[in-house]
């Protein structure tokens, strides 16, 4: 009953109940993975509707402020392994960027599919997604540029991969309003994300698909 109580206040984006509520599950003896998984069925179904412009921006983050409630109570609770199996993710808006409305939004999107992120912010230096990568042994690098300017710092951190040794590594996925796939293309990255609700999908179809919470 109380995991059909969570599914229903976190698919209205109650926060404060549905933190109350995972607190009351576990003081219950409900597995914490259970949990999880109401979580993740409701994210990976809200990654759907959003690529299909059933719903929009402001709904999706009404679910991610109680998406974190919850996994702030789980995840001291749960292995981080049990947490996130996908893979490791770092994340961020490249140099000279201050956007991060779509950074957030595919930060919320990839936790609640599984995956482990790493968000580095906005405005970073290519060294600084270099070092995260080596650092985390991430699998994935995603990037986002949000003007034609700061474009140009997606190929300098890849060229900066491949001058460190570790292009074959990671998978690079880009995206922002200014990037295209011919773009992707040329700077060679992996893939080119048209929106937030895509990059899940992506990564899933690529391999990176073993959960187990």
């Amino acid at each position: 009953m109380i995991l059909q109580e969570i599914s229903y206040f976190f698919k209205h984006g109650q926060s404060e109940k549905v933190r109350e509520l995972t607190l009351r599950g576990m003081a219950e003896g409900v597995m914490p993975s259970d949990i999880v998984n109401v979580l993740t069925s409701y994210m990976t179904e809200l990654g759907i509707k959003f690529k299909n412009n059933e719903i929009f921006v402001p709904e999706v983050l009404i679910v991610a402020r109680a998406f974190n409630a919850a996994i702030e109570v789980l995840e001291p609770i749960m292995e981080p392994s049990k947490v996130y199996t996908r893979g490791t993710v770092i994340i961020g808006t490249v140099e000279g960027d201050l956007h991060d409305i779509g950074k957030n939004l595919v930060k919320m999107m990839l936790k609640g599919n599984g995956f482990h992120v790493v968000d580095l912010g906005v405005d970073v230096k290519p060294e600084t997604f270099v070092q995260a990568v080596i650092t985390h042994n991430a699998q994935v690098l995603a990037m986002s540029a949000l003007l034609t300017t700061t474009m140009i710092k997606i190929k300098e951190t890849i060229d900066l991969l491949v001058k460190r040794g570790i292009r074959q590594q990671v998978y690079v996925l880009i995206g922002g309003a200014p990037v295209t796939t011919n773009y992707a293309k040329e700077v060679r990255a992996d893939a080119y994300a048209r929106d937030a609700g895509s990059v899940s999908e992506l990564l899933i179809k690529r391999g990176f698909s073993k959960k187990v919470l």
